[in-house]
């Protein structure tokens, strides 16, 4: 190889190793925004969904009386934990509308650097990748996508406990923030507030899925004869697109690996009965059956759609508009 040559291939990586660093701050923003704007339109049903994973979301002692619009007959009686709407009534009944928004101080100190994290490590690598490997390949997608979930989970996992704790408080004053965290100090240590990490090191699965499925939805549209490959310019149509492919993409991940968020949720609860993610699985599948390991999953459902479409429609936006 001539020193023309070897100059100019030094002077590509070297450029494209500044590129990389020039716009990660681009997607560290635009995840923390995407973030933070799907976790305020859909907290209500996250709290639906943590109470319906808890092990005590399979049935709920409500007296009828207190919610005679929401269920029929007369007396106290034992009214199943499941429908959305039961649930969210009977948050507002019990504990006020501020119920619905129980733990969103976390998620919001939580949300900004973890999807910041997530989306830049996601950038990063995929950007790096592609100097290494075949470009935008699946392999490329998965390493990226598996990359950003550990190191999201890993470093923000203590404030997704307190998160946890707070949405499982069901008393209407609710718990602050100060007293979760020293709770969980006192019973279990430092190791408490990395409660549930296993099963989200498991969960990076999800990750992957999601977005391998999201790149490769993404593709198509921009193969699409609805979008103008001759411009970069991009319209309403095609953040709808992104809506849509994010929308679709978090759905089928979810569902095809939604047991290990009940597991999390259990090993975030009080008490020393959840230790372990496979332990989790096996004592939740004894006691519920193959049921209670997919306990939320429709109202989790409800919930990602609108927040993994609005989050990466903001995401593509913040991005488009800042680069």
């Amino acid at each position: 190889m001539s020193s023309e040559v070897r100059l100019a291939a030094s002077n590509s990586r070297v450029g494209g190793q500044s590129a990389i660093m020039q716009n990660a701050w681009h997607h560290l923003l635009a995840g923390g925004v995407g973030g933070m704007t799907g976790a305020v339109v859909t907290s209500p049903l996250e709290v639906v969904k943590t109470r319906l994973q808890s092990s005590g979301g399979q049935n709920l002692n409500l007296t009828v009386s207190s919610l005679r619009n929401v269920t029929t007959g007369a007396g106290e009686g034992l009214v199943r934990y499941s429908r959305i709407w039961s649930t969210l009534s009977h948050i507002v009944m019990q504990e006020g509308v501020g119920g619905l928004f129980k733990g969103l101080g976390p998620t919001l100190l939580g949300v900004a650097p973890s999807r910041a994290i997530y989306f830049g490590t996601y950038s990063t690598m995929k950007k790096n990748l592609n100097l290494s490997l075949p470009p935008n390949t699946e392999l490329v997608h998965i390493l990226s996508a598996a990359s950003a979930g550990l190191m999201s989970s890993c470093l923000t996992n203590p404030i997704w406990v307190l998160k946890t704790r707070m949405q499982l408080e069901n008393r209407r004053s609710g718990t602050g923030l100060a007293t979760v965290f020293r709770s969980i100090y006192i019973e279990r240590g430092i190791s408490g507030y990395w409660s549930g990490v296993s099963a989200s090191a498991y969960g990076i699965l999800e990750t992957v899925l999601h977005f391998v499925i999201y790149e490769k939805l993404k593709k198509k549209w921009a193969e699409s004869g609805y979008r103008d490959s001759n411009s970069d310019r991009k319209t309403m149509r095609d953040f709808g697109a992104m809506m849509v492919c994010g929308g679709v993409s978090k759905s089928v991940a979810t569902s095809l690996a939604y047991p290990h968020e009940v597991a999390r949720t259990r090993l975030r609860e009080p008490g020393i009965k959840y230790l372990t993610f496979w332990g989790t699985l096996a004592t939740v599948h004894r006691e519920e059956g193959l049921l209670g390991l997919y306990r939320g999953l429709g109202t989790n459902l409800v919930r990602q759609i609108p927040n993994t479409a609005v989050m990466m429609a903001t995401y593509e936006a913040v991005v488009y508009a800042i680069s």
